[in-house]
């Protein structure tokens, strides 16, 4: 029997409420490396995060903790595109896949994706690609700032409803602040 087509193949021909609704949304485990090469395993879900200049949150999906991060780089793409106009889509290199590069061009932005080794030869950006790249941090910061000051290590309710409202309520606080923090 043919293999059914993978998930980022399907996503790019579909609208945002349809990917949305292919998005596992479970409680379940999840496990990857960190940055030093250690397995690291946490159980419930995964809030994925995009950030505009300014460390700004745009719009955020809740997922299944095993959900690898490329899955929900499409529908988070179609989300912000229906907020704001943006010209850049920053990622690191989970999200170094062809469709995800392809999806972004059809949107008029420019794809600034790290390349993954793992993908073949590491492929160096060219330096104002570089220079664009180093604002990706500011998402590193608005998920720390999430889990350290307003709950998002310690939840202490059940189903993805009650867990994404917890973390959202967090995420207005964060935004908040960072309005306030433009204005000063």
């Amino acid at each position: 029997m043919p293999k059914p087509p993978k998930r980022l193949i399907l996503q790019a021909g579909r609208g945002l409420d349809k990917n949305l609704k292919d998005l596992l949304c479970h409680c379940d485990v999840g496990t990857k490396k960190d940055s030093k090469g250690y397995k690291v395993t946490w159980r419930g879900y995964k809030l994925h995060i995009d950030c505009i200049d300014g460390d700004i949150p745009v719009s955020a999906l809740l997922t299944s903790a095993s959900l690898h991060d490329s899955q929900a780089a499409i529908p988070l793409m179609q989300m912000t595109s229906q907020r704001v106009t943006s010209l850049y889509d920053l990622m690191d290199a989970a999200y170094d896949a062809p469709r995800i590069r392809d999806f972004s061009e059809s949107l008029c932005h420019v794809p600034i994706i790290d390349s993954n080794p793992r993908r073949g030869e590491k492929i160096l950006m060219d330096p104002a690609k570089k220079i664009r790249f180093a604002h990706r941090s500011s998402i590193e910061r608005v998920n720390s700032y999430l889990k350290d000051n307003y709950g998002g290590n310690h939840i202490r309710v059940k189903g993805a409803s009650k867990v994404m409202a917890h973390l959202m309520f967090g995420l207005i606080v964060v935004t908040a602040n960072q309005f306030f923090n433009l204005i000063c």
